[in-house]
């Protein structure tokens, strides 16, 4: 999995980042496939600035209905289909997206070259599609806003070489054919079933993606265990009462959760532009509570491997 923030502020663009947007791209088993989470003003200007394609994204993902996270999505819609893509996509988002989109389509005269679906969710909205688990949360803002914790399948297990090579099993399209844990026949009539020669099913791996909200234990819960944990960090450390009073988060709160939460790496995001010289100092506030954290600037890339097999 790839990770590229498009925009890292928060609430309006400033000239060292835009508005909120990322995409997920898979890199292996959904063949480049791009899920986008958030659609701030200008994301498409932002996309012309990477190798990624509009036609490429299948999913959108909008986590609340302000407009630094979906003021762009309109623009996106329209260029995807002037681009000559045809592909179906997905749109998922609270109650009035479907209005915000169709509304602002049919006055614009836009239409669209291929099936869009429009997907309103709520708290405890679940989604399973090619192997995948997608789980809706709402956190606490002072819209409803939503995080998402993503599931990938259960990865096939390491297989037992040794003990392949031990009972004289030759190499080749059978070890393939065993890893996926089917039963072979060899040339000398014996029966093996690949479940006999792997380990053990590697879970899927975790991340969850959160929207504007201050400190919850429904995010910690949604976080839990997470190999990548993406939250907002409008406020520095210190403006606790603030960032709670604003339904916002800060820097080190953000820590706090991903602590709590067990999970293996915080990306932090969502940056106030009155920070816009301090980014050491926000990402050095956090990193003093949990450690493995990162801050996303426009254009960041991260890289999320395959878990080492056991």
């Amino acid at each position: 999995m790839e990770f590229q923030f498009l925009g890292t502020g928060a609430g309006i663009p400033s000239k060292g980042r835009n508005v909120s947007a990322m995409a997920l791209r898979f890199m292996t088993d959904l063949q480049g496939t791009v899920w986008l989470f958030d659609c701030g003003e200008a994301t498409q200007h932002q996309v012309l600035h990477t190798n990624l394609k509009l036609w490429q994204i299948s999913k959108i993902f909008i986590t609340h209905m302000h407009g630094d996270h979906i003021y762009g999505l309109p623009g996106v819609l329209g260029s995807r289909s002037f681009q000559g893509a045809e592909s179906p996509l997905k749109v998922y988002g609270p109650k009035g997206i479907k209005e915000f989109i169709t509304v602002t389509l049919e006055t614009s005269r836009t239409y669209l070259k291929y099936p869009l679906e429009i997907i309103e969710i709520d708290d405890g909205f679940i989604e399973q599609e090619n192997g995948y688990r997608i789980e809706v949360r709402q956190l606490e803002h002072v819209i409803p806003s939503y995080g998402f914790r993503i599931k990938e399948p259960d990865q096939p297990g390491r297989l037992k070489v040794e003990k392949l090579k031990e009972q004289g099993i030759p190499s080749g399209p059978i070890y393939g054919k065993l890893k996926a844990g089917q039963s072979v026949t060899l040339d000398d009539g014996r029966i093996i079933n690949g479940a006999d020669y792997t380990t053990e099913l590697q879970p899927g791996r975790i991340v969850t993606i959160c929207g504007d909200t201050r400190p919850s234990v429904k995010t910690v819960e949604l976080a839990r265990d997470a190999d990548l944990f993406i939250h907002e960090a409008t406020f520095a450390e210190g403006m606790d009462e603030k960032a709670i009073e604003y339904f916002h988060s800060t820097t080190n709160q953000a820590a706090q959760i991903a602590k709590d939460a067990n999970v293996k790496r915080l990306i932090l995001n969502h940056i106030s532009s009155r920070y816009h010289d301090r980014s050491d100092e926000l990402l050095e506030s956090a990193v003093r509570v949990f450690p493995n954290t990162a801050l996303a600037h426009d254009f960041s890339i991260f890289q999320l491997t395959k878990r080492n097999k056991e």
